[in-house]
């Protein structure tokens, strides 16, 4: 039995990938590439296969002892087929990565969406172990989710359930990059954030911000030491961002009753405070009777959430 297999996490700014040791969830050794400026199928397709090349040249762990490669990719999926279908932030479209890469590196892929994956490993190894019936939420450069119910990953009828990122939470607001408008990633992700500040700034507003970014994309870690400079640009859009986002998960909680939501991504994992409030703030908005016996538990996994369960896809039986 081969005690190995590798594990893909791909999302709209980088590239994670990782041996993970099958029996105990750990990632032995770890590749990361940024993808910031890496867009359409060739390039995506050309950072992957760079990526896995650099893991399997400077891992130590031989090529034969690895089972398999699982990828989560941040966007809507054929599973059966290893396509990926659409991902906004990664403007690909119709891609069978699983096909290209099985004929170039002779190993069996598996694929399946980057937050529906990262709940995977959460279950398995991570907050959702022992529990069963869960939604597993990551914001990131977008809002993903994921669903557990009875202890299984649900898919729903055309196997893309858990968007929670494009549920609508005002009718005439802010156009998103899935082509609607009013969608909640438009509101509480870091990507709406940095969108907030930079048009506030442009607009003559100071802030600290430009003097840690120097130019550069604005990240977690960022948005970090700017509110704890007590910085009022970064400060609003962040509260912004954690109202919006605590009512859509209040409307989960409502409707959909789970024992415990995940909560992972950039944002979570960086700022205390913004985790925090938003737990804090979704539970007052929430009904009484799901809101008393709602858990919150922060991503334990971290980083290695969707290696992890992107190293697991072969086990797992859709």
């Amino acid at each position: 039995m081969k005690n190995y297999s590798i594990g893909i996490d791909l999302g709209g700014t980088k590239i994670l990938a990782g041996v993970v040791e099958k029996q105990t969830g750990n990632v032995i050794f770890e590749v990361k590439n940024k993808t910031k400026k890496e867009k359409g199928n060739k390039k995506i397709t050309a950072k992957i296969i760079e990526t896995l090349e650099e893991l399997f040249e400077t891992s130590n762990v031989p090529k034969e002892e690895i089972s398999s490669v699982g990828i989560g990719l941040a966007g809507q999926v054929e599973r059966n087929k290893g396509i990926l279908i659409n991902a906004v932030n990664l403007e690909c479209k119709d891609l069978n990565i699983k096909e290209i890469l099985e004929e170039k590196f002779s190993i069996p892929v598996n694929i399946g969406n980057d937050v529906e994956v990262a709940t995977f490993g959460e279950l398995k190894f991570g907050a959702g172990k022992d529990y069963k019936d869960i939604v597993c939420i990551f914001v990131g450069t977008g809002i993903g989710s994921s669903i557990v119910k009875d202890g299984k990953i649900h898919l729903g009828a055309s196997q893309s359930a858990g968007e929670i990122g494009h549920i609508i939470v005002d009718l005439n607001g802010r156009a998103c990059a899935c082509g609607g408008n009013g969608c909640l990633e438009a509101y509480a992700s870091r990507s709406a954030i940095e969108s907030r500040i930079l048009g506030a700034v442009k607009k003559g507003r100071k802030s600290i911000i430009t003097e840690l970014t120097d130019g550069k994309s604005i990240s977690s870690k960022h948005i970090k030491k700017s509110l704890e400079a007590h910085d009022e640009v970064v400060t609003q859009y962040v509260n912004e961002a954690i109202d919006y986002l605590s009512g859509g998960i209040a409307s989960v909680i409502n409707f959909y009753n789970p024992e415990l939501i995940i909560l992972g991504g950039g944002l979570i994992q960086s700022i205390d405070d913004f985790y925090l409030q938003t737990i804090k703030k979704a539970r007052a908005k929430a009904l009484p009777t799901p809101a008393a016996k709602i858990e919150f538990k922060k991503a334990s996994l971290g980083d290695y959430s969707g290696v992890v369960g992107a190293a697991l896809l072969e086990q797992r039986v859709i």
